[in-house]
């Protein structure tokens, strides 16, 4: 077999074809390494190429057009199913809001973004773009640091547009279900059901209104689960809401603050969305009673807010809940001893992670919002390469760490790059769990990423060969959420962009800085 290589090597070289040199070398590691480890890997090691398979990803948001780019780019045939009628995801936004305002009602028609209107970005552009397309302003665009949702749309159209996505993409399709074939076994591969909304698209109308085609059934190699985590709204627990009178909306429904206008309005949580709505609710509200479990909180009037005040929950108080109890008359008791008499409790409270179409029987589960078992909160070892997630992160810059996910994917399923054992992977995972009850984070947190965000990328970088990111972009992804965990009022207008493109051309030589101008980004071919 050495022979064949060196042979395959020679011809090349003799013919001036460096890049056949190179894919012939690269061929030859690969099957020296297939044969050094064969004994720990789960493929078949007798195939000394690179592999093409067929792959399904599910959603064309930022997560699904980066695991499209880097699947395609390695030579994979990919097939991306999109609900909606164009990409963006969460970041394609609608006026419509749920028939439920609390998004219980199973049978309601799901609206999957939860943008509201005034949105802007909660961390700098500079951290927002990819390693090899970066965030740039334009010249007639939104030319702020923190830009507004548009903005961000804006830039995954033209990102989409650059790589010919779009292609790849079957817009108004539904996935149904996924599963794989009955007496299914470890390298089989799944069953995709889906089917096209016919009747075309319209904002306004619900989705039991639509017309539907039938169910499709396609076979594919490999599944990427791609659709969010912003649209299965998550609820606190109230004491004796469910005989309160009044009106009740989870933040996953607002999209403008005129319809508190003059009402007292509890909201429960303080996260960044809490963060801004509480103020732009306020600016038409009688009052905004901000209920929260944020140690740091101090009891009474926020800042200069003439009608915030914030509440915080007791020592002893359950997991979300912020308030002691409701009465039937109105009367909201704070776990802090004060009280309001509330027209509208919003629920800020964040999301819970959802696969509907996905059928496990039990391999992959939701507990307390931690989807698992997932090595590196990707592949569930069991059924990996074959079924993985991209985006499961929370507290992250999305679009770099689902751009480095999606290579490391894309690299695993040809078989460039390969993973640990499943026994290997499921003893990473319990040690992972292990140290998160011994620092006593609940499964809750499972899926955030800092304090160790950088770690996590670089680690990703190294498993496709590729140099660890410049620490520009840790220092200012913590300062950037030292000032949203802080409630810095303004802090994106104060952002000092000059103090930041001072510290990233120094690291980063002829790539910007803030947009203008953007050079040659990190290599990431």
């Amino acid at each position: 077999m050495k022979s064949i290589f060196r042979f395959l090597i020679t011809t090349c070289c003799l013919a001036h074809n460096k890049i056949g040199k190179f894919y012939v070398k690269k061929v030859y590691a690969h099957y020296i390494l297939r044969r050094k480890y064969r004994t720990t890997l789960n493929d078949d090691v007798s195939l000394p190429m690179v592999r093409s398979v067929r792959v399904a990803v599910i959603g064309a948001g930022v997560a699904g057009l980066n695991a499209a780019r880097e699947l395609h780019r390695e030579g994979h045939t990919v097939v991306v199913f999109e609900k909606r009628h164009d990409l963006g995801g969460t970041w394609l936004y609608e006026s419509r809001v749920e028939s439920d305002p609390l998004s219980l009602d199973p049978a309601r028609a799901v609206v999957e973004t939860s943008l509201y209107h005034s949105l802007r970005t909660n961390i700098p552009r500079q951290i927002m773009g990819f390693l090899d397309y970066p965030f740039a302003k334009r010249r007639h665009g939104d030319q702020r640091t923190f830009p507004g949702h548009e903005e961000v749309l804006r830039f995954l159209n033209e990102f989409a547009d650059e790589f010919r996505l779009r292609e790849l993409i079957r817009f108004s399709t539904e996935v149904v279900r996924v599963e794989r074939p009955e007496g299914w076994k470890r390298n089989e591969e799944w069953v995709v059901e889906s089917r096209r909304r016919s009747g075309g698209w319209s904002e306004s109308e619900s989705e039991s209104e639509s017309e539907w085609g039938v169910v499709v059934r396609e076979v594919y190699d490999a599944v990427v689960v791609c659709n969010g985590h912003f649209t299965e709204p998550q609820l606190a627990d109230v004491p004796g809401i469910e005989k309160w009178r009044g009106y009740q909306i989870h933040s996953h429904n607002y999209r403008v603050p005129e319809p508190f206008t003059g009402q007292i309005v509890v909201l429960i949580g303080l996260g960044p969305s809490a963060f801004d709505i509480s103020k732009e609710v306020a600016t038409v509200a009688k009052e905004v009673h901000i209920a929260a479990r944020a140690p740091e909180i101090t009891v009474g009037k926020w800042g200069h807010h003439d009608n915030i005040w914030l509440h915080k929950m007791g020592k002893l108080a359950k997991v979300f809940q912020v308030i002691e109890f409701v009465d039937e008359d109105g009367k909201i008791v704070f776990q802090d001893g004060s009280w309001a008499h509330a027209d509208t409790v919003l629920y800020c409270t964040g999301y819970k992670y959802h696969f509907p179409f996905i059928e496990l029987d039990g391999i992959v589960t939701i507990d307390d919002n931690r989807v698992g078992p997932l090595y590196k909160h990707v592949f569930p070892p069991c059924l990996a390469p074959s079924l993985s997630f991209i985006g499961m992160p929370k507290q992250d810059t999305p679009f770099l760490t689902t751009q480095l996910q999606s290579k490391w994917l894309a690299n695993v399923l040809s078989g460039k790059v390969f993973l640990p054992t499943e026994g290997d992977m499921m003893s990473d995972i319990k040690n992972y769990y292990h140290h998160m009850e011994e620092t006593g984070l609940p499964k809750r947190f499972t899926h955030y990423l800092p304090p160790n965000e950088m770690e996590y990328r670089n680690w990703l970088l190294a498993q496709v060969g590729m140099p660890p990111l410049k620490e520009w972009r840790g220092k200012m992804f913590r300062e950037c959420l030292k000032s949203a965990m802080t409630k810095l009022d303004g802090y994106r207008d104060q952002w000092d962009d000059d103090y930041w493109d001072a510290i990233i051309a120094s690291q980063e030589g002829n790539l910007l800085v803030n947009g203008q101008e953007v050079g040659v980004a990190e290599d990431v071919s």
